[in-house]
């Protein structure tokens, strides 16, 4: 029994260092799974959710078909047939152009964006087939300072295009350059459209362009300036209205321009300015004005303008300004024309004028008196005409007896034996 004994206590401990290094291993296997797990848990949480794809561009991203330079804050989409404004326009845009596209319509808020396009300054949208211009199309640009509208078909341009989509509550516009250069309407529809009445319409709407400082109109056919179409631009300085066909100034006001230094008028259809536009323009303290390529008539009309070109410093290269008509003046410079080469005749003073004006009007309403009471007399005055008649008849009738009896001598000798 002692030797079974002594096995017993050397088997225990086999058994005890078996088990001890068994626990041993389990403790590394498990110290050295868990990190591999945890490794394993951190790599799939950093990868991305499928769902992100589809979510909208981040931030300062450029839109596809466009290009952006974040250093010059600029973005060019130029020429890719967008139909529509981008949606995901980066927010550090200053300098947005968006040319030769097809943007027929600009609906209210085309550019509002969360967060706001509060930087954009300038906008060009010229070249896009663009032809109708809702109410409140800029709102949301504060800091617009600048738009180019032209080389578009614009046949709807909202009065509150520059202002609002609420007619009630319009708010003053940032612009200060508005560019609506050669507006290109088909012929069929400027005959059924005024484009002079709705870009006048757009200028005046409730005080919104007060703050305008250049305003272009070029190349649009002009063929007149509606009344009062500047009233509401006090602070104009520069208005470009070149090579339209503009016959004459006489309805427009530039009274209350007085901050504007340049006024182009060249390449019109423009005959002569009259006095009322000629005062207002020598009033204007800053002005610069432009006329040359105009076909100037020199008749009797031109003597004031003559007369004005002389004297005033407003008229840019008034030495280049030639008659147009007729034959014989072609080509003769105004400034080398006097009262004598224009074929006129004295002109009285204003107050003279006025004197026979007045004696006209008094001798007028002399004779329509007349006239009235010979109507209303006119039976007494026949029955008075009668009498005279007959008295006259009367009186002829006795020169004619008296000569029938001096002609026949039978009669003059019984006569003269009677007195014996």
């Amino acid at each position: 029994m002692p030797g079974g004994c002594s096995r017993g206590p050397a088997a225990g401990d086999g058994r005890l260092r078996l088990a001890r290094l068994a626990l041993v291993l389990l403790g590394w296997v498990s110290s050295t799974s868990l990190p591999s797990s945890a490794s394993s848990s951190t790599s799939s949480a950093s990868l991305p959710a499928p769902a992100a794809s589809g979510q909208p561009a981040l931030p300062g991203r450029c839109p596809a078909p466009c290009e952006c330079s974040e250093a010059a804050r600029t973005v060019k989409c130029v020429n890719r047939n967008l139909t529509e404004v981008p949606a995901d326009l980066p927010p550090y845009v200053r300098n947005l152009f968006l040319t030769g596209n097809q943007l027929a319509v600009l609906p209210a808020g085309a550019f509002a964006r969360r967060p706001p396009l509060a930087d954009l300054a300038a906008l060009n949208l010229s070249g896009n087939r663009l032809k109708e211009v809702d109410a409140g199309a800029f709102e949301h640009l504060p800091g617009l300072r600048q738009l180019d509208l032209s080389h578009n078909p614009l046949a709807d341009l909202s009065p509150f295009a520059f202002s609002g989509s609420n007619a009630s509550v319009v708010a003053p516009s940032p612009l200060a350059e508005l560019i609506l250069n050669r507006l290109e309407l088909p012929a069929a529809e400027r005959q059924n459209l005024s484009l002079e009445g709705m870009v006048a319409a757009a200028l005046r709407a409730g005080h919104a362009l007060r703050g305008l400082r250049r305003l272009e109109l070029a190349s649009n056919q002009l063929l007149y300036l509606p009344r009062d179409v500047l009233a509401h631009l006090p602070g104009l300085r520069h208005l470009d209205l070149r090579n339209n066909s503009l016959v004459g100034l006489t309805h427009v006001s530039f009274r209350n321009l007085t901050h504007l230094e340049s006024l182009h008028l060249e390449d019109n259809a423009l005959k002569v300015l009259r006095n009322g536009t000629l005062a207002e323009l020598q009033s204007l303290p800053h002005v610069r004005v432009f006329l040359d390529d105009n076909p100037w008539v020199c008749d009797c009309h031109m003597v004031d303008m003559v007369a004005w070109l002389k004297e005033t410093e407003v008229v840019q290269g008034k030495g280049r300004l030639t008659c147009a008509f007729p034959e014989k003046m072609r080509h003769r410079v105004l400034l080398e024309l006097n009262s004598s080469d224009l074929d006129c005749d004295p002109i009285l003073p204003p107050s003279l004028q006025t004197s026979y004006v007045f004696l006209g009007i008094v001798l007028a309403l002399i004779g329509a008196i007349f006239l009235l009471v010979l109507y209303l007399n006119r039976k007494g005055i026949k029955k008075w005409m009668h009498n005279i008649r007959d008295a006259c008849r009367d009186h002829m009738e006795g020169y004619h007896y008296r000569y029938e009896i001096n002609a026949d001598p039978r009669l003059t000798n019984l006569s003269s034996n009677s007195d014996v």
